[in-house]
């Protein structure tokens, strides 16, 4: 009895974490993604193209599991489904991923890492447009969300207008030309690549919740991943030939970092990311899934200031602390919300418990009827919801 209740509680303890463990492992992925995209951009590698190489490779990777695994559970296709797959493969891999690879070109990849940290805020701000999210103001849990996202959207302008003094580690001091041309960009060239960023959060932004919106009507991840890639191929491949008509030479492909930029980014941050991002979003929610996006930041700026030399300024270190503690002020009131909804399973289970209660007594009073088996499986259903009601409050908890 014991061993079945510790091996109970062991994996009550590993589903809790799972979703943690889920979206801590989708930063250490997108921050190796900065670095390399960055690398690979410096070399002279076409934004266009590595998009359209990067979805090809997971459409690839993703589309045999997606055929096996998902054929009893995925829906039949439909015109208002097609119309949500479009929208999706138009919103991030075409619109986002296109803008974040210009943006970092004008920056660098630990700038572009701290500003995409307005995301869960700009998530959260669609949601509650869409429905998704319920702000109320006279509720302290509001108020703290929607103080974080004013906090966020101020940080990211602080990044973006205020550089300040260099900050010297150091393991770059020895190399301070080469990360003044790898850290060093000039005010125009920042503005530039802040808009082109700040607007693909808003398109990545839009897609977080459109795909949530989706995964009701089409609950098949791997599928859905599957399409988002093959449609973001197609569509980025009519965006490339219009961008770079008549350079038939960016399409060649050879053994060198654009080769390994597109297979990492395509298999890690477009397969994996997207099923990892549903299968998590249909439990917590969009606004979980964006929650950790600094763990990203800290990741790619130890990551780039060995592998890129890339120099830190003061201004937008500030400027990343206050998108941080803006962002978990949203994440705050977000917990607070999953706390919340734990007494209405409570007042659930003492209704049960009292119908239970109603109906033992009057199974009691038919005690005399010998065909009577109606108590036991009265008995064995509400034991079975009360155990229902037991792991949805579990999961609220969480």
């Amino acid at each position: 009895m014991e061993n079945e209740m510790s091996s109970k509680s062991a994996y009550g303890c590993i589903h809790r974490f799972k979703p943690f463990l889920a979206v801590i492992f989708l930063q250490f992925g997108f921050a190796g993604m900065d670095v390399l995209s960055k690398v690979a951009l410096n070399e002279g590698v076409n934004n266009y193209v590595l998009v359209v190489y990067r979805h090809a490779i997971a459409t690839v990777v993703i589309a045999p599991f997606a055929i096996i695994l998902d054929k009893k559970v995925r829906p039949k296709m439909t015109f208002s489904i097609f119309t949500k797959l479009m929208l999706l493969s138009l919103l991030e891999p075409v619109i986002d991923q296109n803008l974040y690879y210009n943006g970092l070109k004008y920056t660098t990849a630990t700038f572009a890492a701290a500003l995409y940290n307005i995301l869960p805020a700009i998530t959260f701000l669609m949601a509650c447009i869409c429905g998704l999210e319920k702000v109320k103001l006279k509720s302290i849990h509001s108020q703290a969300k929607v103080v974080g996202t004013v906090a966020t959207v101020a940080g990211a302008m602080l990044m973006t207008l205020v550089k300040g003094p260099v900050i010297e580690l150091f393991w770059t001091k020895e190399r301070n030309n080469q990360g003044a041309k790898g850290g060093g960009t000039n005010f125009e060239d920042t503005i530039k690549g802040s808009l082109m960023i700040t607007v693909g959060c808003f398109s990545w932004a839009f897609f977080m919740i459109l795909q949530a919106i989706t995964l009701k009507t089409y609950p098949a991840e791997l599928s859905l991943t599957a399409w988002i890639c093959l449609l973001g191929t197609a569509q980025g491949t009519l965006v490339a030939l219009v961008m770079e008509w008549g350079k038939t030479s960016i399409w060649s492909i050879h053994w060198d970092t654009k080769l390994l930029t597109a297979l990492y980014s395509g298999i890690v941050c477009s397969g994996l990311a997207y099923y990892i991002q549903g299968v998590v979003m249909k439990d917590r929610g969009p606004v979980f899934v964006t929650a950790f996006s600094p763990l990203n930041m800290v990741i790619v700026a130890v990551m780039s200031s060995f592998i890129l030399a890339e120099q830190m300024y003061l201004g937008r270190v500030i400027g990343a602390i206050v998108i941080v503690a803006g962002l978990y002020f949203v994440v705050w009131g977000k917990s607070k919300d999953y706390k919340s909804g734990s007494p209405p399973a409570d007042g659930q289970m003492v209704q049960l418990q009292d119908k239970q209660t109603t109906d033992t007594g009057s199974d009691d009073n038919e005690n005399s009827n010998p065909v009577a088996n109606v108590p036991n499986v009265s008995s064995r259903g509400a034991a079975t919801q009360d155990e229902q009601i037991h792991r949805q409050r579990d999961q609220l908890i969480v």
